[in-house]
């Protein structure tokens, strides 16, 4: 069983994100695609969101001292195989996460740039972006930014396929070193492209778009179908793979709830890939 180490344990994963109380995105959808995979899941929240599927109603952050203290209890003692980033809000919540991850030497960091959740509503302050880049971004081992926030992370306008190359590249001399820049914002010919870079070459992946508003949730889950699969030892290509069917069949199989953009079917990716088994 690939859940399991040759010590017997479970693999480990760590989400340092914000809690969305309509279960759709944040560390509840992290959680939700770790368990799916396999994968131990734990958390460290950086703050408390009022939200559901018409939008984000408050934001409310944890203190420095909140974070520190859940991020030294899970280092200490439950070190994760990797970690993942989600909404990091502020640039003091961006610097303390970037000073613990070195602190406790963790590893196969996954940096998902929430930027704007679905309805529009700001989940990272402008004043954060410097600190995104400077700080956590040379401690990535994938970053998996969509392509507005290629764009906001890299000042480069993104209409095409080399446009995106070129972002991919400059996001990493920013020092992460992979870059998957998602395409579910630009689909080309009804296929979602999604475009990895490894320093060296470049590799796409493509599915079928779907035209759906309940999507709320995709960058959190594929970052977290990521890191669970890089947690287990998989390489980046392989794990990206995993990460890209996950969401693929999460969104082909909805669960059409909520009356705005509502979340994508989490248990669709074991149950598609048990009935090709059977």
């Amino acid at each position: 069983m690939d859940r399991v180490k040759g010590d017997g344990s479970m693999f480990k994963a760590l989400t340092i994100a914000g809690s969305d109380s309509g279960g759709g995105a944040g560390i509840q959808a992290d959680i939700k695609t770790f368990q799916e995979l396999g994968v131990y899941g734990m958390s460290a929240l950086t703050a408390i969101t009022a939200q559901n599927t018409l939008g984000v109603h408050g934001v409310y952050p944890v203190s420095a001292q909140a974070l520190a203290e859940q991020m030294d209890a899970v280092a200490r003692d439950l070190k994760p195989d990797a970690l993942k980033t989600g909404m990091l809000f502020n640039a003091e919540i961006i610097a303390l996460t970037a000073a613990k991850i070195k602190e406790h030497e963790l590893t196969k960091l996954v940096i998902d740039p929430v930027m704007i959740a679905k309805g529009g509503a700001s989940l990272l302050e402008k004043e954060a972006v410097s600190a995104l880049i400077e700080e956590l971004v040379p401690l990535a081992f994938v970053i998996t930014p969509n392509i507005p926030e290629a764009e906001s992370l890299t000042s480069i306008e993104i209409n095409s396929e080399d446009d995106r190359k070129r972002a991919a590249e400059k996001l990493h001399q920013f020092g992460a070193k992979n870059v998957i820049i998602k395409g579910g914002h630009q689909p080309d010919s009804d296929k979602v492209i999604d475009l990895l870079f490894d320093g060296k070459e470049f590799l796409t992946l493509s599915n079928p778009f779907i035209d759906t508003r309940h999507t709320h949730g995709t960058g959190c889950t594929f970052s977290a179908a990521l890191t669970a699969e890089i947690a287990k030892g998989k390489g980046v290509y392989e794990a990206f793979q995993t990460a890209a069917r996950f969401v693929h069949e999460a969104i082909k199989n909805g669960i059409n709830i909520g009356e705005g953009h509502g979340p994508t079917n989490h248990f669709a990716y074991k149950l598609s890939k048990n009935q090709l088994i059977n």
